[in-house]
C-alpha cells in the first residue's frame, strides 16, 4: 500500500470514527461521560492520552475545569480550579484571548507558563493541544488534547482534532442546557412542594385587603410604587397588623409574581436551627441532619422572601443574611460549594430596629441595607372606620365555611366592636368575629357579653353609670394607671408608650381626648 493509500485509508478511520463521535456525543447529557466516551473512540485515530474541558465562567470571568478524562494515570488537582484570563499568564488565556488553536509539540522545550507544563510533565505529557470551545453564537471554553508522545500532533492531526471539538461544542451546548432544564425542574419541584405545605398549613390569613381608612390608602400607594423594583423593603407594624398581606401584596404586583412567595417566621424557629432554615444543610452536617436540606433562600431563587420578625435574628447570624442581600450567594451548612441565587427580600418586624441597633442588639449595616424603602403599617386602633367592612367580611367569609346564612351585625354590637381598642389587631379581630359566628345560629351575629374584655352588654353599650363604666372609661382608667406606674413617663424603653404599644404621639393625642392631664405636683 503506498502513501496515498495510507493516506486514504488514514481518513476512512478518523471519518469512521468522527461519525462514531458523532452519535455517542449526540445523546450525552453529562460532560463526564462526553469526555469519557471521547477517550475511548479517538486513541483509534489519533495520539491521544488525556482529554480537557474548561468552560467560561461568567460570574468569576475565568476558566473553570469542568472535566477531564484520561487513559493514563494523571493527577485530578485541577479538577473544578478556576483559571483567570485577564493576562496572557496562561495558555487558556492566551486561547480564549485569541481564539486560534495552540499546539505544543515538545513541552520539554516550552519556557510560557511553566506551572501548567510542570503539571503536565508530572503526568508524561509531551505533547499538547489546546482549541477554542465555540458555536457560532458564543463561546463556551476550552478543549484539550494530551498525549505521553512528543511531536504527536500533525497539521492533519489539528485539523481534525478541530473538526472533533466542533462537533463537541454542541454537544456542551446540549447538556449545559439539560442541566439548567433539570435544575429548573428541581426548582419547580421545591416550589411545589413548598406550596402544597403552605396550603395544607391554611398560611393565607386574609384573601385580599379591606378598608378605606386614609392611612391604609397611604400604604397601599407606598406598595404600588415599591412592587415594581427589586428593592428589600422593611414592613414595620404591630402584630397582627397584617405584614404578611401586605409583603404578598408586593410580591403579587411585582415582575416576580409568577415564581414562589417564600415566608419564614424568624421568632417561631429555635435559634440553633434558624440558619439551617435561611440556607439549608448538607447530610452530616450537624447531628440529626440525616438529609440534604434546602434552605428558603434557594426556595426564593427568581421570587420574593419574606422574612417576619426579622429583629428576632440573633447577632451571630445577621452577618450571613447580610452577605447574601450583598452577594446573593451563600453556602448550605457543612459545605463549600457556593450557592447562587437571585430573591427579593421583604423584611418585616413589631420591633424598634433602630432603638435595637443603639443598644447594639442589632447590627447597624444589616439595617440599613433592609431600610431601603420601609412601609409603617397602622394599627386597627388608628383605622376604626375600617372595623365594620372587616366584620362583615370575616363574618362572610366564617358563615360560608361553617354553611351559615348571617346577613347582619346589630347596631350596639358594631359599635361596640369599633370602639374597642383590638391591641391584637386585625388577627385578634378575625379570630373573635370566627368565635363570634360560631355561637350565632340565626340571621344575625351574636356577641356575648363575655367574649371582649371590658365590652358591656349590647343594650349598655351607649349608658354608661357609675355601677357599668363604658369602654372608653375603660381605656381611660387603664391608660391612666399606666401613667401613674410610669410616673407620668410616656418616651423610652420603660414610658407608657412602650406598655400600652403606642406610639408617643399617638398616646399623647389619645389623653387629650380622654381629658388625661399630668398633674402638677409630678416632677
Amino acid at each position: 500500500m503506498n502513501d496515498r493509500d495510507d493516506h486514504l485509508s488514514q481518513q476512512a478511520r478518523r471519518y469512521q470514527a468522527l461519525l462514531k463521535v458523532t452519535e455517542v456525543i449526540s445523546v450525552c447529557r453529562d460532560l463526564r461521560e462526553l469526555c469519557r466516551e471521547l477517550t475511548r473512540y479517538l486513541p483509534e485515530v489519533v495520539d491521544v492520552n488525556s482529554i480537557s474541558l474548561a468552560l467560561y465562567d461568567p460570574v468569576s470571568k475565568g476558566m473553570r475545569f469542568h472535566t477531564l478524562q484520561a487513559n493514563i494515570p494523571v493527577d485530578f488537582e485541577m479538577q473544578g480550579k478556576l483559571i483567570p484570563l485577564d493576562d496572557d499568564n496562561s495558555a487558556a488565556g492566551v486561547v480564549w484571548k485569541t481564539q486560534q488553536p495552540l499546539l505544543i509539540s515538545n513541552l520539554a522545550e516550552e519556557r510560557r507558563w511553566p506551572e501548567m507544563v510542570r503539571r503536565m510533565r508530572e503526568d508524561g505529557v509531551q505533547s499538547t493541544v489546546i482549541l477554542p470551545l465555540n458555536l457560532a453564537t458564543r463561546q463556551l471554553g476550552l478543549f484539550g488534547f494530551s498525549s505521553v508522545k512528543r511531536d504527536a500532533y500533525s497539521e492533519s492531526d489539528l485539523e481534525f482534532l478541530i473538526q472533533v471539538a466542533k462537533q463537541v461544542a454542541v454537544a456542551v451546548d446540549n447538556a449545559l442546557a439539560y442541566q439548567q432544564i433539570e435544575a429548573l425542574k428541581n426548582q419547580l419541584a421545591k416550589e411545589k412542594h413548598y406550596l402544597e405545605e403552605e396550603i395544607r398549613t391554611g398560611s393565607h390569613n386574609f384573601e385580599e385587603i379591606i378598608g378605606k381608612n386614609k392611612a391604609l390608602k397611604h400604604v397601599l400607594k407606598q406598595v404600588e410604587t415599591v412592587a415594581t423594583t427589586d428593592s428589600t423593603v422593611l414592613i414595620l407594624g404591630e402584630t397582627g397588623t397584617g405584614k404578611e398581606l401586605i409583603a404578598r401584596a408586593i410580591h403579587n404586583l411585582s415582575g416576580r409574581r409568577e415564581r414562589t412567595f417564600v415566608k419564614m417566621n424568624c421568632a417561631a424557629i429555635p435559634t440553633g436551627l434558624l440558619e439551617s432554615e435561611l440556607f439549608g444543610h448538607e447530610r452530616g452536617a450537624f447531628t440529626g441532619a440525616i438529609a440534604q436540606k434546602i434552605g428558603r433562600f434557594e426556595l426564593a431563587h427568581q421570587g420574593t422572601l419574606f422574612l417576619d420578625e426579622v429583629g428576632d435574628i440573633p447577632l451571630e447570624l445577621q452577618s450571613k443574611l447580610l452577605r447574601v442581600l450583598q452577594e446573593q450567594e451563600f453556602e448550605r451548612l457543612g459545605s463549600t460549594k457556593t450557592i447562587k441565587v437571585n430573591v427579593r427580600l421583604i423584611a418585616a418586624t413589631n420591633q424598634n430596629l433602630s432603638q435595637m441597633v443603639t443598644a447594639k442588639q442589632f447590627r447597624s449595616d444589616l439595617y440599613y441595607r433592609l431600610n431601603v424603602f420601609p412601609i409603617q403599617l397602622p394599627p386597627l386602633r388608628e383605622r376604626r372606620d375600617d372595623i365594620p367592612l372587616l366584620v362583615r367580611y370575616f363574618t362572610e367569609k366564617y358563615a360560608r365555611r361553617m354553611n351559615k346564612r348571617i346577613e347582619s351585625t346589630p347596631t350596639e354590637a358594631m359599635t361596640a366592636l369599633t370602639r374597642y381598642p383590638w391591641p391584637g389587631n386585625i388577627r385578634e379581630l378575625e379570630n373573635f368575629i370566627e368565635r363570634a359566628v360560631i355561637l350565632s345560629n340565626g340571621a344575625e351575629l351574636k356577641l356575648e357579653e363575655s367574649m371582649l374584655p371590658a365590652i358591656e352588654p349590647m343594650e349598655k353599650v351607649n349608658a354608661a353609670s357609675p355601677d357599668r363604666p363604658t369602654l372608653e372609661n375603660h381605656e381611660r382608667d387603664y391608660i391612666l394607671k399606666t401613667l401613674e406606674r410610669t410616673r407620668w413617663v410616656i418616651n423610652g424603653p420603660r414610658g407608657a408608650a412602650k406598655i400600652l404599644n403606642l406610639h408617643p404621639n399617638t398616646l399623647r393625642s389619645r389623653m387629650e381626648r380622654l381629658g388625661i392631664r399630668r398633674p402638677d405636683d409630678i416632677s
